[in-house]
């Protein structure tokens, strides 16, 4: 569906947008402060129209009614639509380059796991390519050793799909035909991951705005979940990355962001292509 244009985000009143994010905000912990004004404007313009509501004032009123509908406004603002081994040139890199350095760093400083964070990880493509990564090419390195892949999102609804692990053939687009042979099972035209790909990562609802939730890491993977903040919101949770990030962690951007400002003294760019930085 295509996304009103300008004129029609400017119909929603500063009143009625107080009224929408103090609903969300007290009913579902969502805050719309924090996410660009004009991005956000235009999705909550998605559902006005998809209710017939006259205008964001009786949208609001609807919201304070049906709950149903409030879950719905929550899916528009969050949605994340991804796909196994997005960005492929980051996946291989992620194989030849940065997980062998990873493991050779945790060997080096005697640390017994490592813990790879997938940030605004939706429906679970993202943390299951990792999971699919270690399978393949470094089995005996997991066996050995623990390696935890937690994946956060901020919506609570979306974890749930991820769990379950059944994907549509789009979704996997990317993944070799070995590798789907190997780790799913094909069932009523879905594709579904095997258990000890989906015991792997853990799925957990977090806002990145949680700065002492955030989990002591050796790598970060935040694609594409930047864009939809503000640049001082931006900052806050890049320093909360290299906060937690262990000594010689890597941070994974998505290809449109990039470290800006103060915050790029903290991190060393090692592919500037892909996005990808050491923490200093």
């Amino acid at each position: 569906m295509p996304e009103p244009h300008d004129k029609e985000l400017f119909d929603i009143s500063d009143e009625a947008f107080a009224v929408i994010g103090d609903i969300l905000k007290s009913i579902k912990g969502f805050n719309l402060g924090i996410y660009k004004d004009k991005c956000i404007r235009r999705r909550i313009a998605i559902r006005i129209r998809a209710t017939h509501s006259h205008n964001a004032d009786e949208y609001g009123e609807l919201l304070k009614h049906n709950t149903t509908e409030l879950d719905q406004l929550l899916k528009v603002l969050t949605i994340h639509v991804s796909q196994f081994f997005r960005n492929p040139p980051t996946f291989d890199k992620l194989r030849s380059e940065i997980i062998p350095y990873l493991l050779e760093l945790r060997d080096k400083d005697g640390k017994g796991h490592l813990t790879f964070w997938s940030v605004g990880c939706a429906s679970g493509e993202e943390p299951y390519s990792l999971a699919l990564i270690l399978k393949e090419f470094f089995p005996r390195e997991v066996m050995k050793e623990g390696i935890a892949i937690l994946a956060t999102d901020v919506n609570a609804d979306i974890l749930e799909v991820a769990r379950l692990g059944i994907y549509g053939e789009e979704r996997l687009m990317e993944v070799p035909e070995s590798m789907k042979e190997r780790w799913f099972r094909r069932q009523d035209g879905k594709y579904h991951l095997l258990p000890e790909i989906k015991e792997m990562a853990d799925f957990q609802n977090e806002d990145l705005f949680a700065r002492n939730s955030f989990p002591q890491s050796d790598l970060i993977l935040c694609r594409n979940v930047l864009i939809y903040f503000e640049r001082r919101h931006q900052e806050k949770i890049l320093n909360g990355f290299a906060d937690v990030l262990c000594k010689g962690g890597i941070l994974v951007l998505g290809k449109s962001e990039t470290l800006f400002g103060s915050i790029r003294s903290r991190f060393q760019t090692i592919c500037p292509i892909e996005r990808i930085y050491r923490v200093v």
